[in-house]
């Protein structure tokens, strides 16, 4: 049975680790999020976490629900870093696509942690501030709200599925990312093209593109699409947000 979280302020140690530092949740979430990036995700366990922190490992699980807890925290640590410093404007386009943006920048800046969270939903503050402020911008656009959560059950979908999918080369050797990216121009710029006459014909413009992430354009093509759907409910005379609500702060759900 996992044991009992112990509030914040009831569980912080009194003396220092045997590295001097004062234990909290924050430290502890910083320093998986570096082992993760350093080791990945086999390379965390209550065990190493514990004497990179010179604390006992069974400390520990008085700030988390077990390590499944911790890796939900990591989650949430990185949405958090998504937020911070985002202010809305009230132009819900712009809006969600700074956010969109922010989101996947900030799991794309731990590739470890991001295979190890984007699926997961840590129902925590942040990721809640998130999940408030996509649909907020959403339905103070005018959406209704059925297509507020249609709209946003496909944008943080698709943020996450880029950021696992864009990660998965980063966690690569250098090595191995660079094989796959040559690939390109090493196999597919030079099909025939009389048996593969559509891949010769954009060979080049393959090459170019695809060791970058669709995520931008990706992100433009679904925003293209809400932004006409919500010009033709106007236009229809429909709209208008069942119990329309402002706007909010910002995640996964």
């Amino acid at each position: 049975m996992a044991k009992d979280v112990v509030p914040e302020e009831a569980r912080r140690r009194r003396r220092p680790t045997r590295q001097g530092t004062v234990l909290s949740e924050r430290l502890i979430v910083e320093t998986a999020l570096r082992m993760v990036r350093e080791h990945g995700s086999a390379g965390l366990s209550a065990r190493r976490l514990g004497a990179a922190l010179g604390a006992d490992p069974s400390t520990l699980y008085r700030y988390f629900d077990g390590m499944d807890g911790l890796t939900l925290a990591i989650g949430e640590e990185l949405i958090g870093r998504a937020l911070d410093g985002w202010v809305p404007t009230g132009r819900w386009r712009e809006d969600l696509r700074s956010l969109g943006l922010r989101i996947h920048g900030a799991y794309l800046a731990h590739p470890q942690a991001a295979l190890l969270t984007a699926s997961r939903v840590s129902g925590r503050p942040r990721e809640i501030a998130a999940d408030e402020a996509i649909l907020g911008s959403l339905r103070g656009a005018g959406f209704a709200d059925v297509d507020a959560v249609r709209i946003y059950h496909a944008y943080i979908d698709q943020a996450l599925a880029f950021a696992a999918l864009d990660a998965g080369p980063l966690a690569l050797t250098d090595k191995a990312r660079e094989s796959d990216e040559e690939r390109w121009e090493s196999t597919y710029a030079r099909l025939p093209a009389d048996a593969y006459p559509n891949i010769a014909a954009t060979a080049g413009l393959l090459a170019a593109r695809m060791p970058h992430s669709a995520y931008p354009v990706a992100l433009e093509m679904l925003l293209d699409t809400a932004e006409r759907q919500l010009a033709d409910a106007a236009g229809a005379g429909g709209g208008g947000a069942a119990g329309a609500g402002g706007g909010g702060a910002a995640g996964r759900a």
